[in-house]
Protein backbone atom coordinates (compact mmCIF):
# COMPACT_ATOMS: atom_id res chain seq x y z
CA UNK A 1 0.00 0.00 0.00
CA UNK A 2 1.43 3.87 -0.78
CA UNK A 3 2.64 5.57 1.77
CA UNK A 4 0.10 8.43 2.97
CA UNK A 5 1.73 11.53 3.11
CA UNK A 6 1.09 13.94 5.84
CA UNK A 7 -2.06 16.12 6.40
CA UNK A 8 -2.20 19.44 7.57
CA UNK A 9 -5.35 20.81 9.03
CA UNK A 10 -6.08 24.58 10.55
CA UNK A 11 -8.25 25.40 13.13
CA UNK A 12 -9.87 29.17 12.78
CA UNK A 13 -10.42 30.09 16.44
CA UNK A 14 -11.27 34.17 15.66
CA UNK A 15 -9.35 35.69 18.28
CA UNK A 16 -7.61 32.78 19.38
CA UNK A 17 -8.25 29.78 21.83
CA UNK A 18 -6.62 31.68 24.83
CA UNK A 19 -7.71 34.42 27.44
CA UNK A 20 -6.13 37.50 26.00
CA UNK A 21 -4.70 37.23 22.34
CA UNK A 22 -7.68 39.25 21.65
CA UNK A 23 -5.40 42.24 22.63
CA UNK A 24 -2.29 41.79 20.54
CA UNK A 25 -2.23 44.18 18.24
CA UNK A 26 -2.36 42.05 15.13
CA UNK A 27 -5.52 40.60 15.94
CA UNK A 28 -8.81 42.57 15.36
CA UNK A 29 -10.88 42.50 18.67
CA UNK A 30 -14.03 40.84 16.58
CA UNK A 31 -12.40 38.38 15.26
CA UNK A 32 -14.63 35.66 16.04
CA UNK A 33 -17.42 37.39 14.27
CA UNK A 34 -15.28 39.02 11.74
CA UNK A 35 -15.83 37.53 7.89
CA UNK A 36 -12.77 39.28 6.42
CA UNK A 37 -10.50 37.67 9.44
CA UNK A 38 -12.01 34.43 8.39
CA UNK A 39 -12.06 34.67 4.76
CA UNK A 40 -8.21 36.18 5.34
CA UNK A 41 -7.40 33.02 7.30
CA UNK A 42 -8.92 30.45 4.74
CA UNK A 43 -7.09 31.83 1.61
CA UNK A 44 -4.24 31.20 3.94
CA UNK A 45 -4.70 27.92 4.65
CA UNK A 46 -5.61 27.17 1.21
CA UNK A 47 -2.07 28.23 -0.36
CA UNK A 48 -0.38 26.45 2.35
CA UNK A 49 -1.71 23.47 0.64
CA UNK A 50 -4.02 22.82 3.87
CA UNK A 51 -6.36 19.60 3.59
CA UNK A 52 -8.82 20.99 5.64
CA UNK A 53 -10.36 24.14 8.09
CA UNK A 54 -11.88 22.77 11.32
CA UNK A 55 -13.61 24.42 13.41
CA UNK A 56 -14.77 23.42 17.28
CA UNK A 57 -17.92 25.00 18.81
CA UNK A 58 -19.35 25.24 21.88
CA UNK A 59 -22.96 24.89 23.23
CA UNK A 60 -22.99 26.61 26.64
CA UNK A 61 -20.89 29.97 27.97
CA UNK A 62 -20.77 31.53 31.05
CA UNK A 63 -18.18 33.93 33.48
CA UNK A 64 -14.46 32.20 32.82
CA UNK A 65 -15.13 31.07 29.01
CA UNK A 66 -12.33 32.11 26.70
CA UNK A 67 -13.51 35.27 24.80
CA UNK A 68 -13.90 33.65 21.50
CA UNK A 69 -16.74 31.17 22.86
CA UNK A 70 -18.21 34.57 24.23
CA UNK A 71 -18.84 35.34 20.60
CA UNK A 72 -18.56 33.27 17.65
CA UNK A 73 -19.81 31.80 14.22
CA UNK A 74 -21.90 29.19 14.23
CA UNK A 75 -20.05 26.40 12.43
CA UNK A 76 -22.05 25.36 8.81
CA UNK A 77 -22.84 29.05 8.13
CA UNK A 78 -19.07 30.22 7.96
CA UNK A 79 -18.08 27.07 6.35
CA UNK A 80 -20.51 28.25 3.99
CA UNK A 81 -19.32 31.24 2.93
CA UNK A 82 -15.70 30.06 3.23
CA UNK A 83 -16.65 27.78 0.18
CA UNK A 84 -17.31 30.62 -1.92
CA UNK A 85 -13.39 31.81 -1.86
CA UNK A 86 -11.76 28.28 -2.00
CA UNK A 87 -11.45 25.71 -3.79
CA UNK A 88 -9.78 22.63 -2.80
CA UNK A 89 -9.48 22.76 1.13
CA UNK A 90 -11.79 20.78 3.34
CA UNK A 91 -14.30 21.96 5.50
CA UNK A 92 -15.04 20.59 9.01
CA UNK A 93 -18.01 21.91 11.30
CA UNK A 94 -18.65 20.65 14.71
CA UNK A 95 -21.96 19.44 15.83
CA UNK A 96 -23.15 17.78 18.83
CA UNK A 97 -25.11 14.84 18.52
CA UNK A 98 -26.37 15.18 21.88
CA UNK A 99 -28.50 17.98 21.23
CA UNK A 100 -29.13 18.34 17.59
CA UNK A 101 -31.47 16.60 15.43
CA UNK A 102 -30.18 13.77 12.87
CA UNK A 103 -31.65 14.60 9.91
CA UNK A 104 -31.01 18.12 10.06
CA UNK A 105 -27.44 17.12 10.44
CA UNK A 106 -27.47 15.45 8.23
CA UNK A 107 -29.26 18.08 5.96
CA UNK A 108 -26.85 20.75 7.01
CA UNK A 109 -23.80 18.91 6.68
CA UNK A 110 -25.14 17.34 3.41
CA UNK A 111 -25.86 21.10 1.49
CA UNK A 112 -22.53 22.43 2.81
CA UNK A 113 -20.88 19.55 0.72
CA UNK A 114 -22.82 20.75 -2.16
CA UNK A 115 -21.94 24.25 -1.89
CA UNK A 116 -18.72 22.97 -1.67
CA UNK A 117 -18.50 20.44 -4.35
CA UNK A 118 -17.69 17.81 -2.27
CA UNK A 119 -15.60 19.29 0.35
CA UNK A 120 -17.28 18.64 3.55
CA UNK A 121 -16.32 16.98 7.27
CA UNK A 122 -18.90 16.62 10.10
CA UNK A 123 -16.94 16.70 13.53
CA UNK A 124 -19.52 14.19 15.55
CA UNK A 125 -19.10 14.80 19.27
CA UNK A 126 -21.40 14.78 22.62
CA UNK A 127 -21.93 17.29 25.19
CA UNK A 128 -21.67 18.91 28.10
CA UNK A 129 -24.95 19.26 30.71
CA UNK A 130 -24.76 23.07 30.11
CA UNK A 131 -24.93 22.31 26.45
CA UNK A 132 -27.64 19.94 27.24
CA UNK A 133 -29.56 22.47 29.30
CA UNK A 134 -29.65 24.98 26.28
CA UNK A 135 -31.29 22.45 23.85
CA UNK A 136 -34.20 20.91 26.21
CA UNK A 137 -32.31 17.64 26.53
CA UNK A 138 -31.02 18.24 30.60
CA UNK A 139 -33.40 14.77 31.36
CA UNK A 140 -30.52 12.98 29.36
CA UNK A 141 -27.56 11.60 31.97
CA UNK A 142 -24.65 10.76 31.19
CA UNK A 143 -25.26 7.40 30.49
CA UNK A 144 -27.44 8.27 27.70
CA UNK A 145 -25.06 10.09 25.38
CA UNK A 146 -23.32 7.15 23.90
CA UNK A 147 -26.45 5.10 22.83
CA UNK A 148 -27.65 8.26 21.47
CA UNK A 149 -24.69 8.82 19.46
CA UNK A 150 -24.51 5.44 18.11
CA UNK A 151 -28.19 5.78 16.88
CA UNK A 152 -27.38 9.30 15.40
CA UNK A 153 -24.69 8.31 13.11
CA UNK A 154 -26.58 5.20 12.26
CA UNK A 155 -29.61 7.61 10.82
CA UNK A 156 -27.01 10.59 9.70
CA UNK A 157 -24.74 8.07 7.73
CA UNK A 158 -27.98 6.34 6.69
CA UNK A 159 -29.63 9.56 5.03
CA UNK A 160 -26.65 10.29 3.23
CA UNK A 161 -27.10 7.18 0.93
CA UNK A 162 -31.28 8.12 0.42
CA UNK A 163 -30.21 8.48 -3.14
CA UNK A 164 -27.71 6.13 -5.10
CA UNK A 165 -25.28 7.84 -7.07
CA UNK A 166 -27.33 7.71 -10.14
CA UNK A 167 -30.51 8.59 -8.87
CA UNK A 168 -30.80 11.77 -10.62
CA UNK A 169 -30.89 11.78 -14.74
CA UNK A 170 -32.24 14.85 -15.25
CA UNK A 171 -33.09 14.28 -18.57
CA UNK A 172 -35.17 17.46 -20.11
CA UNK A 173 -36.02 15.66 -23.31
CA UNK A 174 -37.63 12.88 -21.99
CA UNK A 175 -39.28 14.79 -18.98
CA UNK A 176 -37.10 12.28 -16.40
CA UNK A 177 -35.44 14.10 -13.58
CA UNK A 178 -34.70 11.34 -11.55
CA UNK A 179 -34.84 7.29 -11.00
CA UNK A 180 -37.67 6.30 -7.88
CA UNK A 181 -36.25 2.94 -7.60
CA UNK A 182 -32.78 4.34 -6.55
CA UNK A 183 -34.52 6.51 -3.76
CA UNK A 184 -34.39 5.07 -0.15
CA UNK A 185 -36.43 5.68 3.21
CA UNK A 186 -34.68 4.82 6.01
CA UNK A 187 -37.41 3.71 8.37
CA UNK A 188 -35.45 3.68 11.54
CA UNK A 189 -36.76 3.52 15.04
CA UNK A 190 -34.48 3.66 17.69
CA UNK A 191 -34.74 4.25 21.84
CA UNK A 192 -34.21 8.17 21.05
CA UNK A 193 -34.44 9.18 17.41
CA UNK A 194 -37.49 7.77 14.63
CA UNK A 195 -36.78 9.13 11.07
CA UNK A 196 -38.35 7.68 8.05
CA UNK A 197 -36.41 9.51 5.35
CA UNK A 198 -35.34 9.97 2.75
CA UNK A 199 -32.99 12.76 2.77
CA UNK A 200 -34.21 15.48 0.24
CA UNK A 201 -30.61 16.11 -1.37
CA UNK A 202 -29.05 14.05 -3.92
CA UNK A 203 -25.40 11.60 -2.98
CA UNK A 204 -22.09 13.49 -2.29
CA UNK A 205 -19.59 13.71 -4.84
CA UNK A 206 -17.35 12.08 -2.15
CA UNK A 207 -19.70 9.39 -1.34
CA UNK A 208 -20.43 10.99 2.52
CA UNK A 209 -19.34 14.01 4.06
CA UNK A 210 -16.01 12.85 6.11
CA UNK A 211 -17.09 11.69 9.93
CA UNK A 212 -14.59 13.28 12.70
CA UNK A 213 -15.29 12.35 16.27
CA UNK A 214 -13.10 13.28 19.29
CA UNK A 215 -12.76 11.98 22.41
CA UNK A 216 -10.82 9.12 24.43
CA UNK A 217 -13.12 6.62 26.30
CA UNK A 218 -13.69 3.19 25.56
CA UNK A 219 -17.36 3.93 24.94
CA UNK A 220 -16.36 6.36 22.40
CA UNK A 221 -13.54 4.11 21.11
CA UNK A 222 -16.22 1.63 20.27
CA UNK A 223 -18.25 3.79 18.59
CA UNK A 224 -15.59 5.39 16.54
CA UNK A 225 -13.87 2.29 15.47
CA UNK A 226 -17.50 1.65 13.44
CA UNK A 227 -18.04 4.84 12.28
CA UNK A 228 -15.35 7.51 12.52
CA UNK A 229 -12.99 8.21 9.75
CA UNK A 230 -10.79 10.61 11.68
CA UNK A 231 -10.09 10.80 15.21
CA UNK A 232 -8.87 14.61 16.55
CA UNK A 233 -6.53 12.74 19.44
CA UNK A 234 -4.96 14.25 22.28
CA UNK A 235 -1.88 16.17 21.10
CA UNK A 236 1.03 16.39 23.21
CA UNK A 237 2.07 13.10 25.47
CA UNK A 238 3.66 10.65 22.85
CA UNK A 239 3.63 7.33 24.41
CA UNK A 240 -0.15 8.03 25.86
CA UNK A 241 -1.01 9.03 21.86
CA UNK A 242 0.98 5.76 20.77
CA UNK A 243 -0.80 3.19 22.61
CA UNK A 244 -4.24 4.84 22.40
CA UNK A 245 -3.72 4.76 18.55
CA UNK A 246 -2.99 0.75 18.98
CA UNK A 247 -5.51 -0.19 20.44
CA UNK A 248 -8.01 1.86 18.52
CA UNK A 249 -7.08 0.73 15.18
CA UNK A 250 -7.12 -2.80 16.99
CA UNK A 251 -10.45 -1.93 17.41
CA UNK A 252 -11.53 -1.06 13.57
CA UNK A 253 -9.99 -4.11 12.57
CA UNK A 254 -12.38 -6.18 14.54
CA UNK A 255 -14.98 -3.84 12.81
CA UNK A 256 -13.96 -5.60 9.35
CA UNK A 257 -12.46 -2.25 8.88
CA UNK A 258 -8.56 -0.92 7.00
CA UNK A 259 -6.58 0.72 9.90
CA UNK A 260 -5.71 2.42 7.15
CA UNK A 261 -8.98 4.18 6.48
CA UNK A 262 -8.95 5.96 10.31
CA UNK A 263 -6.68 8.85 10.74
CA UNK A 264 -5.68 10.40 13.44
CA UNK A 265 -5.35 14.22 14.05
CA UNK A 266 -3.33 15.24 17.03
CA UNK A 267 -3.68 19.10 18.12
CA UNK A 268 -1.18 21.57 18.53
CA UNK A 269 -0.70 25.21 18.96
CA UNK A 270 2.83 25.71 17.67
CA UNK A 271 4.91 28.92 18.02
CA UNK A 272 7.92 29.07 15.33
CA UNK A 273 10.62 31.42 14.87
CA UNK A 274 13.49 31.01 12.41
CA UNK A 275 15.30 30.19 15.73
CA UNK A 276 14.66 28.81 19.00
CA UNK A 277 15.07 32.48 20.25
CA UNK A 278 12.52 33.88 17.98
CA UNK A 279 9.74 31.81 18.43
CA UNK A 280 10.80 31.96 22.46
CA UNK A 281 10.39 35.80 21.90
CA UNK A 282 6.73 35.35 20.58
CA UNK A 283 5.63 32.82 23.09
CA UNK A 284 6.88 35.79 25.30
CA UNK A 285 4.75 38.30 23.60
CA UNK A 286 1.71 36.50 24.08
CA UNK A 287 2.25 36.58 27.80
CA UNK A 288 2.79 39.98 27.63
CA UNK A 289 -0.95 40.37 27.94
CA UNK A 290 -1.71 38.45 30.76
CA UNK A 291 -2.25 39.14 34.01
CA UNK A 292 1.02 39.60 35.97
CA UNK A 293 2.17 36.13 37.18
CA UNK A 294 0.45 34.50 34.68
CA UNK A 295 2.53 31.97 32.31
CA UNK A 296 0.91 29.82 28.87
CA UNK A 297 1.45 26.60 28.88
CA UNK A 298 5.39 25.84 26.74
CA UNK A 299 3.46 24.57 23.51
CA UNK A 300 4.35 20.65 22.71
CA UNK A 301 5.29 22.31 19.16
CA UNK A 302 7.60 25.36 19.87
CA UNK A 303 11.43 26.81 18.41
CA UNK A 304 13.04 26.76 14.93
CA UNK A 305 11.52 25.94 11.98
CA UNK A 306 13.65 23.04 11.72
CA UNK A 307 13.19 21.78 15.30
CA UNK A 308 9.12 21.65 15.00
CA UNK A 309 9.38 20.01 11.54
CA UNK A 310 11.84 17.32 12.74
CA UNK A 311 9.15 16.82 15.90
CA UNK A 312 6.58 16.35 13.48
CA UNK A 313 8.31 14.12 11.12
CA UNK A 314 8.87 11.68 14.48
CA UNK A 315 5.31 11.65 15.19
CA UNK A 316 3.77 11.10 11.30
CA UNK A 317 7.33 8.00 10.92
CA UNK A 318 5.71 6.30 14.17
CA UNK A 319 2.23 6.06 12.97
CA UNK A 320 0.40 8.52 15.54
CA UNK A 321 -0.03 11.86 13.43
CA UNK A 322 -1.99 11.14 9.74
CA UNK A 323 -2.99 14.73 10.47
CA UNK A 324 -1.42 17.15 12.25
CA UNK A 325 -4.41 20.25 13.38
CA UNK A 326 -2.68 23.59 14.10
CA UNK A 327 -4.37 26.37 15.55
CA UNK A 328 -2.86 29.71 16.01
CA UNK A 329 -2.12 31.67 19.70
CA UNK A 330 -0.09 34.36 17.97
CA UNK A 331 -1.31 35.97 15.33
CA UNK A 332 0.91 35.02 12.89
CA UNK A 333 0.89 31.80 13.99
CA UNK A 334 -0.52 30.11 10.48
CA UNK A 335 1.59 32.14 8.62
CA UNK A 336 4.78 31.65 10.24
CA UNK A 337 4.55 27.87 9.93
CA UNK A 338 3.43 27.93 6.30
CA UNK A 339 6.48 30.16 5.32
CA UNK A 340 8.94 27.71 7.79
CA UNK A 341 7.96 24.51 8.49
CA UNK A 342 5.97 24.11 5.11
CA UNK A 343 8.68 23.88 2.85
CA UNK A 344 10.95 21.78 5.29
CA UNK A 345 8.20 18.92 5.12
CA UNK A 346 7.93 19.32 1.35
CA UNK A 347 11.32 19.02 1.40
CA UNK A 348 11.50 15.99 3.74
CA UNK A 349 9.00 14.46 0.66
CA UNK A 350 6.13 13.70 3.59
CA UNK A 351 3.80 16.45 3.01
CA UNK A 352 1.86 17.67 -0.88
CA UNK A 353 3.05 20.64 -2.84
CA UNK A 354 -0.27 20.35 -4.92
CA UNK A 355 -3.15 19.09 -4.07
CA UNK A 356 -4.06 15.75 -5.28
CA UNK A 357 -7.98 16.25 -5.70
CA UNK A 358 -10.49 18.61 -5.32
CA UNK A 359 -13.19 16.48 -2.44
CA UNK A 360 -11.43 16.12 1.03
CA UNK A 361 -12.18 12.31 1.06
CA UNK A 362 -9.87 12.75 -1.83
CA UNK A 363 -7.10 14.90 -0.38
CA UNK A 364 -7.32 12.89 2.71
CA UNK A 365 -6.78 9.58 1.15
CA UNK A 366 -9.86 8.22 2.44
CA UNK A 367 -11.87 5.76 0.47
CA UNK A 368 -14.89 6.22 -1.47
CA UNK A 369 -17.78 5.14 0.43
CA UNK A 370 -20.19 2.81 -1.77
CA UNK A 371 -23.71 3.04 -1.42
CA UNK A 372 -25.25 0.54 0.90
CA UNK A 373 -27.96 -0.04 -1.46
CA UNK A 374 -26.04 -0.78 -4.38
CA UNK A 375 -23.59 -3.05 -2.44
Amino acid sequence: MEERKLKLGGIIDGVGWNYTGWRHPAIPADASENIEYYVQKAIQLEQGKFDLIFLADVSHIGHGMIPHYLSMFEGVSILSALSMVTHSIGLAATIATSYADPFTVARQIASLDKISKGRAGWNAITSNPGGLANYSRSHLRKADLYPMKKEFLEIVEGLWDSYEDDAFIRDKERGVFYDPSKMHPLHYTGNYFSVEGPLNISRSRQGRPVVFQAGTSPEFMDIAAHHAEVIMAPGHDFEYLKAFTAELKRKVKNQGRSPHDLLMMPSHNPIVGETEKEALERLREIESWMPKGYRMPKPGLIGSAEHVAEQIEHWYREGVMDILLIRQDHPAGFEDFIRWVVPILQDKGIFRKEYEDDTLRGNLGLPYPVNKYTK
